[in-house]
């Protein structure tokens, strides 16, 4: 049961005309440096994403997937550790590499393969699911007014109730909810400001207005995430619920496990975003549980073997109960794989079968393909 290949797929999927933003405007969502790139200076579907196609002797295949922009050096040096290991001698808890920006992505991989060994699905690696689907919410970026309606309108016909937006101090999100609230009164709105409210002040004002159409099922992120005793204060100033996003990926920020627990010990929060990969999305997903929190699994958009990841971590949680980040082909060309994830608005079911129950499209892959890299 050694891994004796592993091929590395660099590609490059777009996002659907408009599907990002209103046309004329240009806010690049991709949050951290690239090299000497500043954040949000390059929109998420440029930069790059690899597929790994993890083999062992026998046969058995597994497939994981990279957040976007990874680094060669990481995966080269990743690969060399990981050949001619027994998959049976991996803890799956702790992989024998530290962890960086592309461990979640070898993680998916082995246990994906682990899993089909044993024929049995990722769930049952983490537990066994504790629900039998999970709730997810349609997402757009930033638009423009005179296309709120008209967004609302086409995701709740889809059979969404939950629309998360993009957004900055600039956007007027007071009308966007007062517009959904008019034309689909049931449906919620989750607020991702990615930090970009900048003080207690400016998202006092926000919370003000937007308590009084009553729509707004949570606020990620209003404020800069260090401040999180500005985040108590937010809390107690109104009655919209208050979320930090823990993305265990962005090293270059330092977000760690520890952010939750602080979190709640200063009482700062009413739940999180996590994205993570599996064991790690466990222990924070049971910290909110232990808390009677809410979460939900975020993503940073990507694409299909990634989501299924996804699913799986939040099937097998009790506390993942919020609308999560899992939009199959909504936003991207293509998910890779050759039958989409079952999402059936609003929910997401998981997939059949062993490991993570997908089939990935190699042709898809080869139309997309950038760089392709074999190590045996």
């Amino acid at each position: 049961m050694k891994i004796a290949r592993i091929c590395c797929y660099e590609v490059i999927v777009p996002a659907h005309k408009g599907a990002i933003n209103s046309e004329g405007v240009n806010k690049p969502l991709h949050k951290l440096e690239r090299g000497v790139q500043k954040a949000w200076s390059v929109q998420f579907d440029k930069v790059p994403k690899l597929v790994v196609k993890l083999e062992l002797e026998s046969g058995i295949v597994g497939w994981g997937e990279l957040y976007r922009d990874h680094d060669w050096r990481n995966v080269e040096s990743i690969c060399k550790i990981l050949l001619g290991t027994d998959i049976q001698d991996i803890s799956l808890q702790k992989l024998p590499f530290a962890f960086c920006r592309e461990y979640d992505g070898f993680e998916c991989a082995i246990w994906d393969a682990y899993a089909r060994l044993h024929d049995m699905p990722v769930v049952d690696l983490l537990g066994g699911p504790v629900q039998d689907k999970v709730k997810v919410g349609a997402w757009s970026s930033f638009r423009h007014i005179d296309e709120i309606a008209d967004i609302a309108t086409k995701f709740n016909e889809k059979g969404y109730d939950c629309l998360k937006f993009k957004c900055d101090l600039q956007d007027d999100v007071v009308t966007w909810s007062k517009l959904i609230s008019d034309c689909v009164p049931g449906m919620k709105v989750i607020l991702d400001p990615n930090e970009r409210w900048n003080n207690l002040y400016d998202a006092k004002r926000k919370l003000s207005a937007l308590s009084e159409i009553g729509n707004i099922l949570c606020v990620e992120d209003p404020i800069p995430r260090w401040k999180l005793d500005d985040y108590f204060l937010l809390r107690g100033f109104s009655a919209i619920p208050v979320v930090l996003h823990v993305a265990l990926p962005y090293l270059q920020h330092g977000q760690r496990i520890k952010d939750a627990i602080q979190a709640v010990q200063l009482n700062a929060v009413d739940g999180f975003n996590f994205n993570c990969g599996l064991n790690n999305f466990q222990l924070l997903s049971n910290i909110a549980e232990a808390a009677q929190m809410p979460c939900w699994h975020g993503s940073e958009i990507d694409l299909g073997i990634l989501e299924a990841m996804y699913i799986h971590s939040s099937i097998a949680s009790a506390s993942c109960t919020f609308p999560g980040d899992i939009f199959g082909r909504m936003i991207r060309e293509h998910d890779l794989l050759k039958t989409p994830l079952d999402i059936q608005p609003p929910y997401a079911y998981l997939p059949n079968g062993p490991g993570l129950g997908i089939n990935v499209d190699e042709d898809a892959i080869n139309y997309y393909l950038q760089h392709k890299k074999e190590y045996i």
